[in-house]
């Protein structure tokens, strides 16, 4: 049963000793029907919401974080966290999508919430306590996998445009279509995403990205036209240019079939974002090839330095996440050129060296990166790339490659000819990693202290003891 917990019941008789009345709202109520579970309990009360949650709290002996710019209150009790708000109406600035609030019903609350699954409503009053308030016919469009809005959505969107976020989120997340008239409404009023913080966008978009079929998110996006105002880069990526018979393929699409891919196998936030960006500098580096087609050399080496930008205005953090996200980027070809040559120790080597830990989260992202309609083109790909990781474990296990510090420091170089920082340092330095890449020596301090010494010496260094 949805209000089994004795805590709805204490509710119920709290407010009823105050005279009011109590509802469960929102996601609680939906989620049940969807069969999620949930922990996050709304209650918006006709009356004073703050007092409710103040006896609830005197009665369980916790805390109550009282929130009066907002007049709400939370609590956690009994594996809960229960918000507590009073029925209110709102009406809202052309330029802010903050509210001026005002004392409503619940009818009222009712019509202001963003979507009618999201209306929902249970009493707790003794009465009728567990009876569903449905005045818009949430139950109905859960059951047919809508979302819609309680009112008119221009006034919905124009209201608070997180909303239309919100809609493509929810539709991504829950695999819903969003009605029509609803639909058409986010494209008209698209422009009024405008005055959302970029913070408050993100919080939306990674929910897309991280829902079951994000590709779902992105083309509602697209379709109304909200891609083009918080994502341009990605926008960009949209279309296909023909020179007679030689087109190139539609790098938005192909890039949406790589993120679903990623997401069928990965839960990561930021290998799903890798497989966003991964072909981000594309249109930059669109050129025509009258002898080999259309071409986009060095799409990688340009896309792993837009990254950054790209993280910082879009509020995504600037830390090591936008960092494994760029070398992921960078990185994307270098699995599939091995695949398709010859794979020696030393290729094999040099990407374990450059990928460290995070080789096999690049390996599932070129994997994912495979989206050819070619069956067999796909299955010589796959093949190949498992011989790639076989050579990754044997050359591991033998050279211990991944993520290595050259044994010979640039410290001992300085210390055992009396040198200061300079050119042969690094010199020496570089030679000694190059070998040991190359399989010309082993990642061994005795092999890479000889190399040294026959360096030094060709150079005309001295040891200091010498």
């Amino acid at each position: 049963m949805p209000l089994s917990n004795p805590v709805f019941r204490e509710i119920s008789e709290i407010a009823d000793g105050m005279g009011v009345q109590a509802f469960v709202i929102g996601g609680y109520v939906r989620d049940y029907y969807l069969g999620r579970p949930s922990n996050d309990v709304d209650i918006v009360v006709a009356g004073d919401g703050v007092a409710v949650a103040q006896e609830l709290g005197r009665r369980h002996r916790v805390k109550v974080s009282i929130f009066k710019t907002f007049g709400t209150a939370m609590l956690r009790t009994g594996g809960m966290e229960i918000e507590f708000v009073g029925a209110r109406k709102e009406s809202y600035r052309r330029d802010s999508r903050k509210p001026e609030v005002e004392p409503g019903t619940i009818e009222d609350d009712q019509l202001r919430r963003d979507f009618t699954i999201n209306a929902l409503a249970w009493s707790l009053s003794p009465g009728d306590f567990g009876r569903m308030v449905d005045p818009f016919g949430g139950v109905k469009d859960l059951q047919e996998g809508i979302i819609r809005t309680p009112c008119d959505p221009d006034i919905t969107f124009s209201d608070d445009p997180l909303r239309m976020m919100r809609a493509v989120r929810f539709a991504a997340q829950l695999g819903f279509s969003i009605e029509d008239r609803t639909l058409e409404a986010i494209g008209r009023n698209c422009d009024r995403i405008s005055i959302v913080s970029g913070e408050r966008i993100i919080t939306e978009l990674n929910k897309i990205v991280l829902s079951p079929v994000p590709s779902r998110g992105f083309e509602l996006l697209d379709a109304t036209g909200l891609l083009k105002k918080i994502f341009p880069e990605m926008d960009r990526l949209k279309g296909v240019e023909r020179v007679g018979r030689n087109a190139h393929k539609d790098n938005f699409i192909h890039t949406l079939k790589v993120l679903d891919n990623v997401a069928r196998v990965s839960d990561d936030l930021w290998l799903r974002w890798a497989a966003v960006m991964h072909d981000i500098a594309k249109p930059l580096t669109k050129a025509y090839d009258p002898k080999v087609g259309w071409t986009f050399h060095g799409h990688e080496v340009l896309g792993s330095r837009l990254v950054p930008g790209i993280f910082r205005r879009l509020k995504l953090p600037m830390n090591e996440h936008m960092k494994f996200v760029q070398k992921m980027v960078a990185l994307h070809l270098r699995p599939i050129v091995l695949s398709e040559d010859l794979v020696t120790d030393s290729a094999v080597r040099r990407l374990l060296f450059e990928a460290g830990d995070d080789v096999e989260a690049l390996m599932t992202l070129c994997e994912a990166d495979i989206t050819s309609g070619n069956d067999a083109k796909v299955r010589r790909y796959l093949s190949n790339f498992a011989l790639v990781r076989r050579k990754m474990v044997d050359i591991e296990e033998k050279d211990r490659i991944r993520n290595f510090q050259p044994p010979i420091t640039g410290e001992l170089i300085m210390e055992t000819y009396g040198l200061p920082p300079c050119r042969e340092v690094g010199e020496i330095k570089s030679a000694i990693k190059e070998a040991i890449l190359d399989g010309a020596i082993a990642n061994d301090y005795d092999e890479a202290y000889a190399l040294m010494e026959r360096l030094a010496a060709r150079m005309g260094l001295r040891k200091k003891s010498e």
